[in-house]
């Protein structure tokens, strides 16, 4: 997903929605319609959108935003109000927007705000994240891989909050990515429908800022495992879990390595 052009949404089908998919493809952006369907906001993490565009035409959109940017699954992701006029750029901001456009700016503007405004790493931390993939994996991750590979869901996020919180650079999103999905897991495993299904939500920003490989984890792998599993969840009645097929629950997979055993 790091590699592949920012997707930008734009909510509902408001009447400038064409003028603006045309713009962003130009731009080398691709554009999503988002729905206001029963799932809103949820219905944004699968592609995550590195923003997303609001019609002030919607009555509700206040609502609607504030819904995007309280949800902790989708909170990270920048909200641009499209309005008629400038008064709204306050209201906007009061309901967690990161700006307001107007539409008869849109044509000359949308373009630099959506630079500005979406959620993409800087060049600096990029180079950063991208040096730190090519190292291996620290110990603490490696322990943590073991535990998350044996089934001890609980215990792998002991290595991994450690590990996270000892990184201060950009790879520290993976340990929180695995950590969230293996905790996940464990929910899961325990008969907790709501906890799990939550907290693969939540991974989904993690795996966003995250090349395909890194640090040896098959990161595209473990977000496609992940992605299966939420998914299956999603459609499944909370009081059935318990008939969930486990053998969705698949491990990290490391390229270019052997087995790391088995260490709980």
């Amino acid at each position: 997903m790091l590699d592949d052009p920012p997707v930008v949404g734009i909510a509902g089908a408001p009447a400038w929605a064409g003028r603006a998919g045309h713009l962003l493809r130009a731009g080398g952006y691709v554009p999503a319609a988002y729905s206001y369907a029963a799932d809103w906001p949820l219905n944004l993490i699968d592609e995550y959108p590195a923003l997303l565009l609001v019609d002030a035409a919607e009555p509700t959109w206040e609502a609607r935003v504030v819904a995007v940017t309280t949800e902790q699954a989708t909170r990270r992701i920048p909200v641009l109000l499209i309005a008629p006029d400038r008064g709204l750029e306050a209201a906007a901001r009061r309901v967690g927007a990161a700006d307001a456009l107007t539409l008869p700016d849109l044509e000359n503007r949308l373009l630099d705000c959506v630079r500005a405004y979406a959620r993409r790493l800087d060049e600096a931390t990029r180079a950063a994240l991208d040096c730190q993939c090519q190292e291996p994996l620290p110990p603490l991750a490696r322990l943590g891989v073991r535990r998350f590979n044996a089934g001890a869901y609980y215990a792998q996020h002991g290595a991994f909050e450690q590990q996270w919180m000892a990184e201060a650079g950009p790879v520290r999103e993976l340990y929180r990515a695995i950590l969230q999905v293996g905790v996940a897991y464990y929910h899961l495993t325990r008969g907790n429908h709501a906890g799990a299904l939550k907290m693969l939500q939540r991974s989904v920003q993690w795996f966003a800022q995250l090349p395909d490989a890194c640090q040896g984890v098959d990161v595209r792998q473990l977000r496609q495992d992940a992605g299966r599993v939420r998914h299956t969840l999603g459609e499944m009645p909370p009081g059935e879990i318990a008939s969930f097929d486990r053998s969705l629950l698949r491990p990290v997979r490391l390229v270019d390595e052997g087995e790391l055993g088995v260490e709980t």
